[in-house]
């Protein structure tokens, strides 16, 4: 056997050795992954694990059924209903603990038409996310039960848990919808763009390789580490893409060779010599852009930065390596299934005709391609990146339902409550005259803010006991259920639980400055006690964090993604002027991706096609950096295609115009074979129904249709034309030889 057959060989069999390992950890990779976000360091996250390790709340972990449609509890048959469906709660599985109007009778758990149950979760039953199907399970039961006597009766679960739950199941039927969509359209693209079966084929099969092997490995690594859902979203949208991408350009330089004449392991040599290269230095600026999402201190950011980083690698080495090897050794059969041909020269004319134009013309070409583009970019100006005002959840959900009936009953600020943590100084005791003192006197100072409809603390759970006098509320205080205790009072009793519940009507940007005020406040004076410190956790603090987690980090990954993206372009091509266009003509893509961003979601162009109900106020803030660094290494892709081409004709002899022409023609069908391809991928994903995935495959369309038209037929060869020699310098003198 000769040694490049052998060579063949060993490559085959190592990818199948791969394959046989990480594909099966691939298909289970979502029982692996966790569902809730984590922002490393921030105050949200400070304040739960204070709650889970310094109180011994049964709440600290909780979620709530929200009965609606019935009595008040205040009223004998909302009571039986009431009691009725806490002795099934109480009965189920990883429930600690019950909170109800029959524990105290709280004006709280009165609503218009309804109430609801704070379920204590435990957490040594699993995380919060994983109890919800077992509780609904009940919950459903339950309410199919009571509809027999009350028709318009509602039992819906919600809280932090659930509604992670909902959108993990959401994002992962989002997937699986999405290439069920994706794959028969990718194949008939390519089908139309081979006219074979075999050929058309290759490419789809490299793709979804891509993606398994890489799902494969994010499982390995969420086996030691915490990884995000979002990393099987990002992979799956992205490897396809990728896939399909690198392994359409290698294919089309096999066939090119082939029909040159030469032998089918010529021909795999060439495509993996010359394709191999180009694809290697294609999925570098993704690398890049992907690496420097882990400067973000989001979980969640850094899990999508995992996915997208593994399935550009794996994809390259999918097209450089075990392609060539499955061309060799297919040869003459990449053609099989052929359905109709081709004319490879009249396609190949047709874009160098247009070349020709663009060279022959190029300010021309770019007075007719740049203002549309620079007018959509300017659009980006308004981008907003903050969570949207009003529900954002996939509205057939039943944590959507949840929201609605809360809303419904008037308390939906219930399920938006802050956790404020109050530490008091070391010689201090809650339950000492000067520390009861001082949460009495922070307690009124927070609830006489506006937008805050309750203080919850143990001084509010003594109900008539609260008699004003802090002798008397103190002896109270200590005969107080044990479970209250615990849940507003640490085990050292060194530092205590104010629960906020804010106003219904505030919406989500309103709660993110309440938190911000409440942080920037002087807790200390306002307690009248110096050395005392104030944490504010929950829902809305989270939202708070995560903005300014992605927003204090946003530019150094933008930095990093061009310094990096330069270098990697400057070695490749050893020019200056090549890398500089190549960047500024990303970022003009990126622009104009943010600029349909905020004409599509908060202008509420074309949104209902989407599914949404109109406009939304504001982009989530994950969506602008993973649009940024996946833009930036996508356009790229195509940048590289056509340079890297186009130094080739030029270094074969032929003239900087005459190689620009032939590098566009020979480039152009496979960028835009490649950019329908990319377009239905992420075109699918824009059809479910999690908002930050339709804002991504938004995003990525648009940049992508635009990229592989005006940019790179027009805009590109006509600022290679007008550098000419320049273009390759240093590498290369700029003066005529």
């Amino acid at each position: 056997m000769r040694a490049s057959d052998r060579r063949r060989v060993l490559i085959a069999l190592a990818w199948l050795l791969a394959a046989a390992l990480l594909i099966p950890q691939g298909l289970r990779v979502e029982d692996r992954l966790r569902v809730e976000a984590r922002i490393l360091g921030s105050e949200s996250s400070a304040v739960e694990e204070t709650l889970a390790q310094r109180f011994a709340s049964p709440f600290a972990v909780s979620a709530l059924v929200v009965i609606a449609g019935a009595p008040g509890p205040d009223r004998p048959e909302g009571r039986r209903l009431l009691e009725q469906t806490l002795a099934a709660l109480r009965g189920a599985h990883g429930v600690r603990a019950t909170l109800s109007y029959l524990d105290r009778s709280d004006p709280l758990f009165l609503g218009r038409g309804g109430t609801f149950v704070v379920l204590g979760l435990d957490p040594a039953a699993g995380p919060a996310d994983h109890l919800v199907p077992e509780l609904r399970v009940v919950t459903r039961d339950l309410e199919r039960r009571l509809r027999v006597s009350r028709p318009s009766l509602s039992l819906s679960l919600t809280g932090e848990g659930p509604i992670n739950y909902d959108i993990w199941r959401t994002s992962a039927d989002d997937v699986s919808r999405a290439e069920r969509r994706t794959l028969p359209v990718t194949l008939a693209l390519l089908v139309v763009a081979f006219g074979a079966l075999a050929a058309a084929a290759l490419p789809v099969a490299s793709g979804t390789l891509a993606v398994l092997l890489s799902l494969g490995l994010i499982a390995l690594v969420a086996g030691r580490l915490p990884v995000s859902i979002l990393a099987v979203n990002v992979t799956s949208m992205l490897g396809l893409a990728l896939g399909i991408d690198y392994a359409l350009l290698t294919v089309s330089r096999f066939r090119e060779a082939r029909a040159a004449g030469q032998q089918p392991q010529q021909a795999a040599a060439a495509a993996a010599r010359n394709a191999g290269a180009t694809v290697a230095l294609s999925g570098l600026p993704v690398a890049i852009g992907f690496l420097s999402l882990f400067l973000v201190p989001l979980q969640e950011l850094r899990s999508a930065a995992l996915g997208g980083l593994l399935v550009a690698l794996v994809s390259v080495l999918v097209a450089a390596t075990l392609l060539p090897a499955l061309l060799a050794w297919l040869g003459p059969r990449i053609e099989a299934g052929r359905l109709f041909r081709r004319d490879a020269a009249a396609q190949r004319n047709r874009y160098g005709r247009l070349a020709a134009l663009v060279v022959g013309r190029p300010l021309v070409a770019l007075a007719i391609a740049l203002p549309p583009l620079l007018l959509l970019a300017a659009e980006s100006r308004r981008l907003q990146p903050h969570v949207p005002r009003g529900s954002w959840l996939p509205p057939a959900t039943e944590s959507a339902r949840a929201e609605r009936d809360l809303a419904a009953i008037g308390r939906l600020g219930v399920l938006q409550s802050l956790r404020a943590v109050v530490f008091l100084p070391d010689d201090v005791q809650a339950l000492s005259l000067r520390g009861w003192g001082a949460s009495r006197r922070l307690a009124a100072t927070l609830a006489a803010d506006p937008r805050i409809a309750e203080v919850r603390s143990l001084r509010s759970q003594l109900g008539e006991r609260a008699s004003g006098q802090a002798q008397d509320e103190l002896a109270a205080a200590a005969l107080a259920p044990l479970v209250a205790k615990r849940t507003f009072l640490s085990e050292e009793g060194d530092a205590f639980l104010l629960e906020l519940v804010p106003r219904d009507e505030l919406d989500a940007r309103q709660l993110v400055e309440l938190v911000g005020d409440l942080r920037g406040m002087d807790a200390a004076a306002s307690a009248g006690l110096p050395g005392l410190r104030l944490r504010i956790g929950g829902l809305a603090a989270f939202n708070a964090d995560y903005e300014a987690a992605v927003a204090g980090r946003i530019g150094a990954v933008i930095a990093s993604v061009l310094l990096a993206t330069l270098a990697a372009l400057l070695a490749g091509f050893r020019s200056l002027l090549v890398p500089v266009k190549a960047v500024l003509l990303n970022l003009l893509s990126v622009a104009a991706a943010f600029g349909a961003l905020v004409l599509v979601f908060q202008d509420g162009l074309g949104a209902r096609l989407l599914g949404l109900a109109g406009p939304v106020d504001g982009v989530f803030p994950i969506v602008p950096a993973l649009v940024f660094c996946a833009v930036f290494g996508l356009s790229m892709d195509y940048e590289v295609f056509l340079v890297a081409r186009v130094r080739e004709e030029r270094r074969a002899g032929r003239s900087d115009s005459d190689a620009i022409v032939e590098g566009v023609a020979r480039t152009g069908p496979v960028i835009t074979n490649a950019a329908a391809v990319m377009i239905a991928v992420f075109a699918s994903f824009t059809l479910g129904g999690f908002v930050p995935m339709q804002m991504l495959g938004v995003a990525l369309a648009v940049a992508v249709l635009l990229d592989a038209t005006l940019i790179r037929l027009v805009i590109g060869p006509a600022l290679l034309q007008l550098a000419g020699r320049y273009n390759w310098w240093p590498g290369e003198s700029p003066r005529p030889s």
